[in-house]
């Protein structure tokens, strides 16, 4: 008898073992992570009535060590810390983006990144296969910034701070590149958010050049100290304001699954044939022409195929659009709907809910393992915009988190 219960008991630890083993693993994989928040305040940036600020701030203040961030959300404040509406004062983008610089290297006031000493600067730019220095951000919205979702769901994060490929006598730094219009008092708000070239009075390049044949607007019209053309005999006192940007992250550990981020571009048109495979020249901004004057029925649409060099599970998309934006879909090569993000528009006063303008984009959280993107897959990026009327210097992007495993 005491032989058997010995056996029964043999048994039962063993299978309690082969019980144990998956579950153990699954609790490691999918363990609730302790979320740190950080709150902080760009430096400050001055806007009067008609205005165009772009402003680059080097080392800015951000969470260190080897983590994984899980969210970065910001919106621009006045100097009480209230938030600026978007018919006071238009966010056409804010950039975060991630570099190594020599330690000791102080970063010239306000140059453009491409003029930093090459010797002590090293850029880290994301996954996305635009090059010459386009859409290299980790994060970046638009007007759209207070109502658009950026957390990264579940057990995956995107992995900073590990120290692999750091040069000796490097460290990590993070720049911040906002780019606020100060609309108060303009003749004509469409105008001046799009950068239309009349409205500021540009007619060169800022190297001095004609501006191209056709060129309506953009960003080479509103560059920062552009002003834009106001009512007659208006006038507005000048006012102290600042990005402040909230950061989420966990401390890293193998519970966390890396993602990587890709941002796509409707203007983006491959050249195949080019020497050294396929080169990527990413326009980022385009015109929409007018093209009917119906209220409805009236469709721009702008699209660019996209090969994938590896491919993963989508976690996480989201498009950015302008005013006129109608919505951005991002298809698999057989057709198949990856993500559809659609413009919210606002239909108050507050800040938040200002009327026309876009102030949210509908995101994608796809369930694990539901949407999957195949090794050297062509992908097609969609972006809509209603063209009853002309819209300059819009932007059709596809930013997307991908998970190479689940």
């Amino acid at each position: 008898m005491a032989r058997c219960f010995q056996g029964w008991v043999f048994l039962l630890a063993v299978l309690v073992l082969a019980l144990s083993t998956p579950c153990s693993h699954a609790h490691l994989k999918h363990k609730k992570f302790k979320t740190k928040t950080g709150v902080y305040l760009s430096p400050k940036f001055v806007l009067e009535p008609g205005l165009s600020s772009s402003k680059y701030f080097y080392n800015v203040h951000f969470p260190k060590g080897h983590i994984a961030l899980k969210s970065f959300n910001a919106e621009i404040i006045d100097e009480e810390g209230n938030s600026s509406p978007l018919h006071e004062v238009y966010v056409h983008h804010w950039l975060v983006e991630r570099y190594y610089a020599r330690k000791g290297y102080v970063e010239p006031d306000q140059q453009l990144p491409q003029q930093l000493s090459e010797s002590d600067v090293i850029w880290l730019r994301n996954s996305g296969m635009c090059q010459n220095g386009a859409l290299g951000q980790y994060f970046g919205l638009g007007s759209e910034t207070r109502k658009t979702a950026t957390h990264v769901p579940g057990h995956y994060g995107i992995e900073v701070g590990d120290g692999k490929g750091v040069p000796e006598g490097f460290e990590e730094r993070w720049m911040l590149n906002v780019h606020a219009i100060d609309t108060r008092g303009v003749e004509y708000d469409l105008g001046c958010t799009e950068c239309r070239c009349d409205m500021y009075n540009v007619s060169r390049d800022p190297s001095g050049q004609p501006l191209p044949a056709g060129y309506a607007g953009g960003l080479t019209c509103c560059p920062d100290g552009a002003k834009c053309r106001l009512k007659q005999g208006f006038g507005g006192e000048k006012k102290n304001h600042y990005l402040r940007y909230t950061v989420k992250w966990v401390d890293w550990s193998e519970s966390v699954v890396p993602v990587k981020i890709y941002i796509l571009d409707a203007t983006d048109r491959m050249n195949h044939s080019a020497p050294t495979g396929a080169k990527h020249n990413c326009l980022v901004e385009y015109d929409v022409e007018k093209s009917c004057n119906a209220t409805n029925g009236c469709l721009d649409n702008k699209w660019a195929k996209i090969t994938m060099p590896t491919g993963g599970y989508v976690i996480y998309g989201v498009a950015h659009q302008h005013i006129g934006g109608l919505g951005s879909t991002l298809h698999g090569e057989d057709g198949r709907v990856l993500c559809s993000s659609t413009p919210i528009y606002g239909k108050g006063k507050k800040a938040g809910n200002e009327a026309g303008y876009v102030i949210g984009m509908t995101t994608c959280y796809p369930r694990p393992g539901s949407v999957k993107i195949k090794d050297g897959e062509t992908l097609t990026v969609v972006s809509n915009y209603e063209s009853t009327q002309m819209h300059s210097g819009v932007m059709g992007l596809f930013y997307i988190l991908v998970a190479e495993t689940l």
